[in-house]
Parts: C-alpha cells; structure tokens; sequence
C-alpha cells in the first residue's frame, strides 16, 4: 500500500508543478514572443520582378514603406523609427509592383539591440515569396 500512495502522491506533485511552471514560463517571454529579436529587417530583393515593402506588425499595422527596389538589391528598415514598442512582432509585407503583396513567412519582434533580421524575396509578380533566412 506504501507503494501506491508514493505513486498517487507523484502525479499530484507533478501537476502542482506543472501548474506553476506556465506562469514563469510567460513572464520570461516579455516583452518579446517572435523570435529572433532584432531592431532591423532588411528584404533582399532575389525575385523576378520590382519590389517595395513596409514592416507589418502582428495586429495588421503598417509603417512607412521603402522606395521600390530591383533584383539583387535589399532595403533595411530600423524598427526604432516606426513608434512601435519593443516587443511588438513584425513581418514584411512585400508589394510586388505590376502584381500582388505576400507577407514574410515568420514573425520577427523588435527589441532596441542593433541585431537584424534578413528575409529574401522569390517568385515572380504573382506568385511572391518572403522568406527568413537562418
């Protein structure tokens, strides 16, 4: 009997801990969720067609976008200027020009760090990629 009150009495502390363990887990996460965390995103333009794009942020705003650019260029955008708080998840929205926009494949958040993220643009004007690289 001994026996199976140990193991009955494991799973509760178990789950008691499991408990816990969310709540610490969260508070470490803020303020920044997307990973990696970075204060810069550059697109690299390695597609077929002309392009331009703004930082979009993960509740759908937009800030100012970059002037339309060519194959084998790439625009940066230092998240610092856009108002947005530190945290804040962003993704390009890349505008093919003569064709449609596609946003980045993953969610980057912004911390004031200096580090940058990098995400390469593929495809033609209709059928576009975003893509973060490593």
């Amino acid at each position: 009997m001994r026996r199976t009150l140990r193991r009955a009495a494991l799973p509760m502390a178990g789950a008691a801990v499991l408990v816990l363990l969310p709540v610490a887990a969260a508070s470490a996460v803020t303020p920044a969720a997307a990973e990696p965390c970075v204060q810069k995103v550059t697109v690299v333009n390695n597609s077929g067609y002309v392009l331009n794009w703004q930082p979009s942020s993960h509740t759908g705003e937009v800030s100012a976008p970059t002037e339309s650019y060519p194959v084998n260029q790439s625009r940066t955008i230092d998240l610092s200027t856009t108002g947005w708080a530190e945290g804040t998840e962003v993704r390009p929205l890349v505008h093919a020009v003569a064709g449609t926009d596609e946003l980045g494949n993953r969610y980057v958040s912004y911390c004031d760090n200096g580090q940058s993220a990098t995400y390469t643009a593929t495809g033609t004007t209709l059928d576009p990629a975003v893509t973060l690289l490593g």
